[in-house]
């Protein structure tokens, strides 16, 4: 079935606003209720995450391909399997709805609706990881796209679920969802002088992904359209 573009871009602003609400929400939950147990506050925090991140590519994937996240609806660009115009008003979409996800997340938990994040998240390593981070979900979703897009929804939940352990960043990986945890003051939260670093090194990872998986799945498979964190 076909839908408006009016349709799919409201799919997108709900799917990324649900998704960021369940990472700030679970966060602030996980520091209430985990006693200062900083392991415990982030086990929680990925759980809530990934499992937030499957039933909504689920619920929204056949509306609009369940993307949240920009760099998603470019790779699908640069793979052909999405009109050019439409990039621009999904993006708009995702950046909006991740910010009206923390804004509801704070209401819900009592707090300010917006407040500037202090925590730092700078240098080499963390920039590193965030490339590592949007390399791996990337071509995790790329990958599934062409060869098994029935999978997406598990591949990409549980890939973000894991890289919120292995990696020292906590795997933003996604331009949407960084803007709008710059807002929020708690763990999850990014100092907004440290987004452009990320969203750099969210670009690199991404088009990194983008070259090597355009080598190994042969052009000529293209089973459907892919989503994200």
């Amino acid at each position: 079935m076909n839908f408006s573009l009016a349709r799919r871009v409201c799919a997108e602003f709900l799917g990324t606003c649900f998704l960021v609400t369940a990472v700030v929400g679970s966060d602030i939950m996980g520091e209430r209720l985990s006693g200062g147990n900083i392991a415990l506050a982030l086990l929680a925090n990925s759980i809530a995450t990934g499992a937030a991140l499957i039933t909504l590519i689920l619920m929204f994937g056949a509306v609009s391909g369940a993307h949240f996240n920009p760099l998603v609806t470019l790779a699908n660009a640069s793979w052909g399997g999405f009109a050019g115009p439409d990039v621009l008003p999904y993006c708009l979409a995702q950046l909006a709805g991740g910010i009206a996800g923390t804004v509801s997340s704070h209401f819900m938990f009592g707090l300010p609706a917006i407040t500037l994040s202090r925590h730092i998240r700078s240098g080499p390593a963390q920039f590193y990881a965030e490339i590592v981070a949007t390399f791996g979900l990337i071509a995790v979703v790329s990958a599934c796209s062409r060869l098994r897009p029935a999978a997406i929804p598990l591949a990409a939940g549980t890939y973000i679920a894991g890289a919120y352990w292995f990696t020292s960043s906590t795997s933003f990986a996604n331009p949407a969802v960084t803007v709008a945890r710059c807002i929020t003051d708690t763990f999850s939260g990014i100092r907004p002088h440290d987004v452009p670093g990320f969203v750099l090194a969210q670009s690199v990872g991404a088009a990194a992904a983008f070259f090597l998986l355009r080598g190994l799945v042969p052009a000529e498979i293209n089973a459907g359209s892919g989503a994200t964190r």
